[in-house]
Order: C-alpha cells, then sequence, then structure tokens
C-alpha cells in the first residue's frame, strides 16, 4: 500500500504546472520536477523511470535546489510515445521508493498508475474552468407566455400525463418513463437568470430529439428538436441566449443506440436487404436484435457499418455534425453510454468510433468539448486523443456517498446488488480516489466530470448525512475535475433512484424546497472561477483519517487549502505541510466556510509548527494562501 495518511509532509509530483509542462509535442523532450520535504528525509540520488515503445529507461535527475522547506529534482524526458508514462525513483538511505500517481511505495509496481503526460490537443479552456449546470428538459421549467407555451404542446400518444406541483414521480414502475411533466426549451431560456446566478457558465441538456419516452435517450430521429421542446427554434433561441450570456451549451447523444421507433431502425426492420439493416446487429433470420441491456425499445448501432459512420459522423447533416454548426451552435457534446459504444463480445471499435466523432467535431469547431459517459473504471478509454474527459462516477462519487453515507434504507447504488453504499472512513475515500484517478493523465483529469449526482443516479440529499451534500459539494468544486450541479440540486431535492430523481423543479411551490443551497453554491462557483488553483493548480492530500479530509490545491502564484469534516473533530497536521506562510495566512477567516470550523496553529504537543482544526460538528471550508515558492535558479 502506498504511504499511509494522517502523515508527514511526502514526495510528491502529480502533473501539474508546477511540475511539469502542459503542453509538449511528440518527439520533444519535457522537464519533469519532482519535490522532497526534508521533514521526510534527505534522498540521495532520482531517476525518472519512463516507458519507451514499450521498454523502461531510467534518467538521473538533477538536484535544483531547496525552497520552504522542500528540496527539487529534474529530469529530461524524450517523449517517444502520444502518451508518455513516467515514475519516479528515489534512493534515500539504504531503502528505494518508487513514486507514481497512485503514492509512494517502497515495492516495484505494475505500470497501470504511472503517471502519464500526453501530446495530444488540449481540452478547450472554458471546458476546463468552467461549472456545469445538467438539465432534465421535461422536468425543468415549462415555458409560461406566447404561441411558444408549453400549453400548446399537448402530451403525445405515449405518455401519462403529469400535474407540475401535485404528481409524484414515479421511481419504479411501468409509468416511470411515460409521465410527461412538459418542460420544454423556451422554459429552460425563461431561466438563465437563475443558471447564470449560481454561477454555472455550462449548460448540459440530455437528449432533446423526438421520442417515445420521457428521456429520450430512444431517439426516433436526429434530424429535428422534439417539438414537444419547442422544435429547433427553441433549440437555437436558447443557445443564442446563452451565448449572449457568455454560456456554454453542451448536447447529449446517443452513439450506442437508437430508439426502435427511429427512421433507420424501421426500415432495417421492415427490409432484411437495406442499408439501414447493417446499422444493427440482426440474427441470422431478422427475427431478433441486440439492445441496450437487452431493452428492446434502444437497438444498438452497429459501427462495422460503413454506412453507419457516414450517416451518424461523416454527412454534412449528420447528428454529429448538424447541430455544432449553424443556426444550432452548440459548444460540444456529452457521449451517452461512451463505454459500451463499438462494443459487442468480441468486437471492440470503441476507440475507432471515438476517434472518429472527435475528429469530425473538432473539424467543425476545435473548441468544442467532447465528453463521454463510462461509469467503470474509465481511464483505459480517456488517453485525451478523443474524449476530453469521462462522465464517470467510479474516482469521485462513489467514494463520496460511502464516506458522507447516511440512515437511508435503501438508495441505487449506481446499479450494484447492494442496498446502498457502505459507510467508509477517509482512508479508504482516498485510497479509491486515488486508485481509480491515477491512471488518466492530468490534462484528462481536469475535464473529468465530478458530479454528487445526476439524471441517472439517487440524489445526494437522500444518501448523505443531515448537510452532507453541501459538505460534498465543496468537494466537488474543489477537487480537480468539471462540478456538475443537478437541476434541482440547489433546493436539496431528493430521490433514491435515478429515475425518482428527476422531480420537476419547485418554481411556485416552497414547500417543495427541501433545503435552500443557492447560496452555497453560488459562493463555491464563485470561489472556483476567482481561484485559479481550483482550476489548474496540482493536488497534495494533507490528511485523510477518519472524519477528516484535507487537501491542498497549488500553483506558484497562490494555493488553496480545503478541509472536510463529517462529525466534530480536533484534528492537527504534521509539521512540515505548509509553509510558514501558508500557516500564517491561516489564522485569517476562510474564503468559504459551512459549519463551525476554526483553523490555527498546532500546540507544542502537537509537534510544533503545523496546523489544527477544530469543528463543532460537520463543516467545511476553504482557505486561500500564498503559493509555492520555488527554488532560485
Amino acid at each position: 500500500m502506498p504511504a499511509a495518511h494522517p502523515a508527514g509532509p511526502l514526495p510528491h509530483h502529480d502533473g501539474s504546472g508546477l511540475h511539469a509542462p502542459q503542453s509538449v509535442e511528440l518527439g520533444e523532450a519535457a522537464r519533469l520536477r519532482l519535490r522532497i520535504p526534508e521533514a521526510w528525509g534527505r534522498a540521495s540520488r532520482v531517476w525518472l523511470r519512463s516507458v519507451h515503445d514499450g521498454e523502461p529507461r531510467y534518467t538521473a535527475a538533477a538536484a535544483l535546489g531547496a525552497a520552504d522547506g522542500w528540496a527539487w529534482w529534474e529530469a529530461e524526458l524524450a517523449v517517444t510515445n502520444p502518451v508518455a508514462r513516467y515514475r519516479f525513483l528515489i534512493e534515500a538511505g539504504q531503502q528505494y521508493w518508487s513514486l507514481n500517481a497512485q503514492g509512494l511505495y517502497s515495492r516495484d509496481v505494475s505500470d497501470y498508475a504511472d503517471f502519464r503526460l500526453t501530446t495530444y490537443p488540449a481540452a478547450p479552456q472554458w471546458l476546463r474552468r468552467g461549472t456545469m449546470y445538467q438539465v432534465f428538459p421535461d422536468r425543468f421549467a415549462r415555458s409560461s407566455a406566447g404561441q411558444n407555451s408549453a400549453a400548446a404542446h399537448p402530451a403525445p400518444d405515449w405518455a401519462v400525463p403529469c400535474d407540475w406541483d401535485t404528481t409524484a414521480v414515479q421511481g419504479a414502475s411501468a409509468q416511470t418513463p411515460l409521465q410527461f411533466y412538459g418542460g420544454d426549451l423556451h422554459g429552460i431560456t425563461e431561466h438563465l437568470d437563475h443558471i447564470q446566478g449560481l454561477g454555472a457558465d455550462i449548460i448540459y441538456l440530455t437528449p432533446f430529439f423526438p421520442a417515445r419516452s420521457n428521456h429520450r435517450y430512444d431517439a426516433a430521429t436526429f434530424t429535428t428538436v422534439d417539438p414537444l421542446l419547442g422544435g429547433d427554434e427553441a433549440l437555437v433561441e436558447l443557445v443564442e441566449a446563452a451565448h449572449t450570456r457568455g454560456l456554454k451549451v453542451m448536447g447529449d447523444l446517443t452513439a450506442n443506440h437508437s430508439g426502435d421507433a427511429h427512421e433507420w431502425f424501421q426500415r432495417a426492420l421492415a427490409d432484411p436487404g437495406s442499408e439501414e439493416a447493417g446499422y444493427y446487429y440482426f440474427s441470422a433470420d431478422h427475427s431478433s436484435y441486440e439492445a441496450w441491456y437487452g431493452v428492446p425499445s434502444l437497438p444498438k448501432f452497429n459501427w462495422a457499418s460503413a454506412g453507419l459512420r457516414e450517416k451518424f459522423v461523416l454527412d454534412d447533416d449528420s447528428p454529429v455534425a448538424r447541430w455544432l454548426r449553424p443556426p444550432f451552435n452548440l459548444d460540444g457534446w456529452r457521449i451517452d453510454v461512451g463505454n459500451m459504444t463499438g462494443r459487442l463480445g468480441a468486437t471492440d471499435l470503441n476507440h475507432e468510433v471515438a476517434r472518429l466523432i472527435a475528429e469530425r467535431v473538432r473539424a467543425i469547431n476545435p473548441d468544442a468539448a467532447l465528453l463521454a459517459e463510462a461509469t467503470n473504471d474509465a481511464a483505459p478509454d480517456f488517453s485525451g486523443e478523443h474524449w476530453h474527459g469521462a462522465m464517470t462516477y467510479s474516482n469521485f462519487t462513489r467514494p463520496l456517498w460511502a464516506w458522507l453515507s447516511g440512515d437511508a434504507g435503501h438508495v441505487n447504488f449506481f446499479g450494484t446488488p447492494l442496498a446502498g453504499p457502505n459507510r467508509i472512513d477517509a482512508e479508504d475515500f482516498l485510497a479509491t480516489h486515488q486508485d481509480l484517478a491515477a491512471a488518466f493523465s492530468w490534462d484528462v483529469r481536469q475535464q473529468n466530470m465530478n458530479a454528487l449526482n445526476s439524471h441517472d443516479t439517487a440524489r445526494a440529499a437522500t444518501v448523505m448525512i443531515d448537510g452532507g451534500q453541501q459538505l460534498g459539494a465543496v468537494l466537488m468544486f474543489t477537487l480537480p475535475g468539471v462540478p456538475v450541479v443537478f437541476a434541482g440540486d440547489e433546493f436539496g431535492l431528493k430521490g433514491d433512484n435515478g429515475e425518482f430523481s428527476r422531480t420537476p423543479m419547485p418554481w411556485n411551490d416552497p414547500a417543495r424546497v427541501l433545503a435552500d443551497l443557492r447560496g452555497p453554491y453560488t459562493a463555491l462557483a464563485a470561489l472556483r472561477r476567482d481561484q485559479p488553483a481550483l482550476t489548474g493548480g496540482g493536488i497534495r492530500w494533507l490528511y485523510a483519517q477518519g472524519d477528516v479530509l484535507a487537501f491542498i490545491r497549488e500553483t506558484s502564484d497562490s494555493a488553496v487549502l480545503v478541509m472536510v469534516a463529517r462529525a466534530a473533530v480536533d484534528v492537527h497536521l504534521a509539521a512540515g505541510l505548509l509553509s510558514d506562510r501558508q500557516l500564517a495566512a491561516l489564522t485569517l477567516p476562510p474564503a468559504f466556510a459551512a459549519g463551525d470550523i476554526e483553523a490555527g496553529h498546532s500546540a507544542a504537543e502537537h509537534s510544533g509548527a503545523g496546523a489544527s482544526f477544530r469543528t463543532g460538528g460537520p463543516a467545511a471550508a476553504a482557505w486561500v494562501l500564498p503559493g509555492v515558492t520555488l527554488p532560485a535558479p
């Protein structure tokens, strides 16, 4: 196992700008830096171990000097492969240590968790720096005025009409996908003040294509916006209004399947000899077909079909291309079930399809964002070559639910057979987080979506201890990645599974507001926007034990220290974790605080010049501190 937390300061590298170049081209040399705390011990020699064409090489590092209690070392990496993998080997006394992206080890470890430096184009800065607000259109808002009002769109034949404020959402019944509340795109446009007021600057829309369900992942066509949502005009109006405010808008596209009512599938079903029949997986006698999770309404695409590739990606009016260009001008896509796309049994075209989509998107708009859902260990599919980041729950959401789990009798724990998350301590949160984040490059990690919950999960307010949602939000906004607010989080809405969590927004019914968290969410979004350390700084964990997590995000100019406690605690950090200037700044009020929390210097009996934190119950805070002092040239 890596060295435990809490501990004194440990050798550190994370791939951020303090330690590595943030862009590099194939064939270049990259200078990589490692820092070793004086309190840990003196290193006699340091090597950079890198892998070139599958073969490890060792390069001696040079000592750069010391500053603020840290000795810095530097080595040169020849970037011979598009993804350059490396770790550090440290000689200290009679001991050799390996440092990779998962931690510090006194034994040899596999290459899987090595640091990664990639040569692929960087993601758009607006994605990395943004705060995302997820909207499930049927449940967000019904437009209120004029000929475009929701009242002008009667419920379709497949739907079960529901009253916005009085009809309960069915979380698990035959009516679940059919309940129709009538939210539309004009309704979103009418509430842009609310979205922007929370500090969000990216709107992520779940699908807007015509379908025969309220979730619309069973698209009946990709050529138009569902008239029930206001049609094409409503999307144009929404995107233009958002862009006027400086907001981005991303769509949601199912590259894994269509709906069974889709025009392609209907032609395929009717004519085994049609071109469209090759877009899907049919049995030899054409009597059955592959579908997502065996759900008949979601027939799976066969990406071995050249015709599908043309129709879905390459044609000018393809779904990938059409909506990124005028007059619609979407700013990017989230690809639904990206981990399953192109995969069936022995067939694995996943990366080939991802590359095809990415090249098409970037040819249309190099500043467009491309994210993909991957609910498993996502890192192997996210090198940075195609998807900019992952919508994944493994490295953040799942361990966070377990650390902050409350006493809910039953919640859907991401499809597992468990009745809910096992409650874990901070040590296990950190171990899980590092294990499942280590194989991402630093670049990709900054674009992964960090969500407390989404339209596919239970709500955090149901899963977590009282006040836990706000504690989780502090981590969501301050850890590396893009914070994602699912509409309704700001009102403390609840739900024990994904479908039940799709509660209509309580615009006109204050009694349905379970906790007004607009103030904390707005403050956290502003903190993240105003502090470069939170959108580009490295991360160094300071403490992870029992009820407490603490870390610092760092640049050379400034830093942000974050401390979160799920109970009343009295914590003392070891000496050497923070510089004298940083310790002094901790005596000032935090930039954000929730609950009863205070910071100060540890008493002498607690090892001298460290920091101390005390809370009266669940609490969290973030302090803006001086940055990292680098050694003089």
